[in-house]
């Protein structure tokens, strides 16, 4: 199969690329610049030059394959309004290539935007319409020919390269001398290495039924102040209970995500795809040197 992969270089889209490669997939990634294109190339991927914002590049990547893996988002936080309307419009342009084809059409959502906090999330569970962004509406097009199925990833995917709430975790312990969390730190993050994510791509690509929701999660819920002790023995700096205005101004933007109590269950997903992961948890993976070292952004 000939896959179209949007956010082909970013962390969890290069572990995609070669996860198809490595299976017998040809792969056509979507790249802005010159860098991408060129770890693209080196991964023996095909290139589409393009960038979420450029509709029509979408369209022509989405037409010239046998179906399409979704992961690209600006992650800008300060701008998420901006950033979740133009994945919903990247979106659409991408189905309405795909419609009435049964081609299938994998899309990246998020365990931590679903309705139901504090217990833990299935992949029956209703995404959050209060959330800004809106990737659980490409659901529809399965009622327009689309065999569009929904990936939700958990907040922490982990991993060589990552560059996602963990490292910024670790930066603040070591930017202020403390690691801390919030409250008791007894709420639970959901987590999976990104190796075992990207199989799970190909699997809802090759395997997934139109309108399923299937969930990337090894780590069912990792208690926050678990996270914060590692980082603490690493950094050998003290932890820290923090709440209300404290949490706020220890972690900013973050204070938002780290209190969230968010289990969730891949049950499901295991038993209709017969996905297993393989890789480190999140905990073992976190105890390593390497995720206290200077690391190289995935283009």
């Amino acid at each position: 199969m000939r896959v179209f992969v949007t956010g082909a270089t970013g962390f969890v889209g290069s572990a995609i690329v070669n996860e198809l490669i490595a299976t017998g997939h040809k792969v056509l990634g979507l790249a802005r610049s010159d860098s991408g294109a060129a770890s693209l190339i080196a991964a023996r991927a095909d290139v589409h030059r393009g960038s979420l914002e450029d509709l029509e590049s979408l369209r022509s990547g989405a037409a010239a394959t046998d179906g399409v893996i979704h992961t690209a988002f600006i992650h800008d936080f300060s701008n998420y309004l901006p950033a979740a309307e133009a994945d919903r419009r990247a979106i659409e342009a991408m189905g309405t290539v795909l419609a009435g084809s049964n081609r299938p059409f994998v899309v990246t959502g998020g365990t931590l935007l679903l309705q139901r906090q504090g217990a833990l999330a299935t992949e029956e569970d209703a995404a959050n319409p209060n959330f800004p962004r809106k990737s659980e509406e490409a659901l529809a097009w399965a009622s327009r020919g689309v065999r569009v199925s929904m990936l939700r990833l958990p907040p922490t995917v982990h991993g060589d390269g990552d560059h996602g709430f963990v490292p910024r975790l670790i930066a603040i312990a070591r930017k202020k001398g403390v690691s801390a969390y919030v409250d008791n730190g007894l709420n639970r993050w959901p987590a999976v290495h990104r190796l075992d994510a990207a199989s799970l791509y190909r699997l809802a690509l090759e395997k997934g039924t139109a309108g399923a929701r299937y969930h990337a999660v090894a780590d069912e819920g990792v208690p926050f102040r678990e996270i914060a002790e590692v980082i603490g023995q690493r950094l050998t700096v003290p932890l820290a209970s923090k709440s209300g205005d404290d949490a706020a101004k220890h972690f900013d933007w973050l204070a938002r995500f780290v209190g969230v109590d968010c289990p969730a269950s891949s049950a499901q997903t295991r038993k209709q795809l017969g996905w297993h992961p393989t890789h480190s948890a999140l905990l073992a993976d976190l105890d390593h040197i390497r995720y206290f070292e200077p690391q190289k952004r995935t283009a």
